[in-house]
């Protein structure tokens, strides 16, 4: 992918949310995304129209995260309310809540079957619960790290969490065994390469690392941007090719994945940029930001 492919055009804004909105994801093709925040809700868009679908309300503080399901007939959401919801996408009716963490959820993920919700916490713990069970109890709790965990991913085998003691850690289920990276800086987010090589940390010194999974060797650091104070996204290009991330002064910055420089910035949005996501297949992208909107950008 060269740079003039990178999605630096404005295409649509994306208002209703009020107050800050603190996620924007696609869904699996793309087609959709969703968005979070400070409102107490959780929105669904056709980004490429620019059209607001439906609102789902039920949570009773801030929407941190919110994950959808590969067929689009799930969402699980987290945030403030200490809670993680599992809701029905066409009718918007909460199917179940799970109750256990003993402070703010900050991320959550489904597993590929869309079975399990993993959940990372300000409570120091991740926690998995079962979708299909009727128990509200998580079906486990991992609580080796010394702060709150901010961000999680997972593999068919492994879930993965970062957290602001400095560490990555991977926990492989099934051989009931954790490594852990210690990155030296909070880690404020984490993502995964699209082949599952590499883990991406944004950490708290306004530094974005790149981690290969096996060796656990740090492969490069990108710099330019400012990421002190706030919870902010980083991913990939759909290619692996570029490094995208938001700044706490409303620009995103994309770097080359290999040597790291600045190919491009924007000046996105007139706050901080929380999360940033990329499509799919296509060059196009969605980014969200405290100024209350989410802005869609294509080549």
């Amino acid at each position: 992918m060269s740079v003039s492919d990178l999605p630096k055009k404005e295409v649509n804004v994306l208002k209703g949310h009020e107050g800050a909105v603190l996620a924007a994801r696609f869904n699996k093709d793309g087609n959709y995304c969703l968005s979070c925040g400070k409102d107490r809700t959780i929105r669904l868009w056709n980004p490429h129209r620019g059209i607001h679908i439906k609102t789902y309300k039920s949570h009773g503080r801030e929407v941190r995260d919110v994950h959808v399901t590969l067929d689009n007939s799930k969402l699980c959401s987290g945030g403030g309310d200490r809670q993680i919801f599992y809701w029905d996408v066409a009718s918007g009716r909460v199917i179940r809540k799970f109750r256990g963490h003993d402070g703010g959820v900050n991320a959550v993920k489904f597993n590929e079957y869309a079975s399990v919700v993993v959940s990372a916490g300000y409570d120091q713990s991740l926690r998995a619960w079962d979708c299909r069970s009727q128990s509200t109890e998580p079906i486990q709790i991992i609580d080796s790290f010394t702060d709150s965990v901010m961000s999680v991913c997972l593999t068919k085998t492994e879930i993965i969490g970062g957290s602001v003691d400095g560490t990555v850690r991977t926990f492989d289920i099934r051989m009931g065994r954790e490594l852990s990276d210690d990155l030296g800086q909070p880690v404020n987010c984490i993502s995964m390469s699209n082949d599952g090589n590499c883990i991406l940390a944004s950490c708290l010194d306004s530094t974005i690392r790149l981690l290969d999974r096996s060796s656990a060797e740090l492969l490069q650091e990108y710099k330019g941007h400012t990421c002190k104070s706030y919870k902010l996204d980083c991913c990939l290009t759909n290619t692996d090719a570029h490094v995208i991330g938001g700044s706490e002064d409303g620009s995103i910055f994309f770097w080359d994945l290999v040597d790291a420089s600045v190919v491009s910035s924007i000046r996105a949005h007139s706050s901080v940029v929380t999360s940033v996501g990329y499509h799919p297949k296509d060059n196009c992208m969605v980014s969200s930001s405290v100024d209350g909107t989410i802005k869609v950008w294509k080549t």
